[in-house]
């Protein structure tokens, strides 16, 4: 038989509940990002492409850390450059926490991006950078999961690659959170991503 709830205990019970809500409304409520919460979307799933030493890598290999992926290519004359340039910044900026921060390129050039080409620009930019890689039907997949835009552009005798130019960051548990702009600056990215780092604490 259960014991009856005093009129007492009923309301010390709802205004925890109250309190409760309130606070996690309020933690919501401080997150303010300079980028694009996107936090619960239906893309930015997953990827499965293979890094310089032709490992098969997906998001779970990487739980417990945050994830900050961009799309690009290898012979990129400024924009993706300046991404991981800036992306190495933001493991500074973030100090000791910079350790969680796992920086992922992976290629839209499959075609001129070998796995040796890719390991030698992304370490040139962090050693501890991954490139990521694979046959042109695996690299459409992915950038359609990531709603990423890439084309072929003639330049005489070559091409080069258009390409959109968002970052995105997933947190420790694999989800999708921010589209960072790349207008934004390595301070604006880093901020974002302690904010999180705070929250999660």
């Amino acid at each position: 038989m259960h014991t009856p709830i005093s009129i007492h205990q009923a309301r010390r019970t709802f205004l925890i509940s109250s309190l409760a809500l309130a606070l996690t409304a309020c933690n919501k409520a401080t997150l303010k990002f300079n980028s694009i919460d996107i936090t619960g979307a239906d893309y930015c799933r997953d990827f499965k492409l293979n890094d310089s030493d032709g490992k098969q890598r997906q998001l779970a290999d990487f739980k417990g850390r945050y994830v900050l992926v961009f799309f690009g290519f290898t012979q990129c004359p400024d924009i993706c450059p300046t991404a991981l340039a800036r992306a190495a910044a933001v493991k500074q900026l973030l100090g000791k926490d910079g350790n969680k921060l796992q920086v992922i390129f992976i290629s839209i050039d499959p075609e001129r991006d070998t796995a040796d080409l890719m390991r030698a620009y992304t370490q040139n930019f962090d050693p501890s950078f991954i490139g990521l890689r694979g046959t042109a039907e695996q690299t459409k997949q992915v950038a359609d999961e990531f709603k990423v835009f890439y084309a072929k552009v003639a330049t005489g005798s070559s091409y080069t690659m258009d390409h959109s130019t968002l970052s995105y960051l997933f947190d420790t548990t694999g989800k999708i959170r921010l589209a960072m702009r790349h207008e934004h600056s390595a301070d604006q990215f880093a901020s974002d991503i302690r904010q999180l780092m705070q929250h999660a604490a």
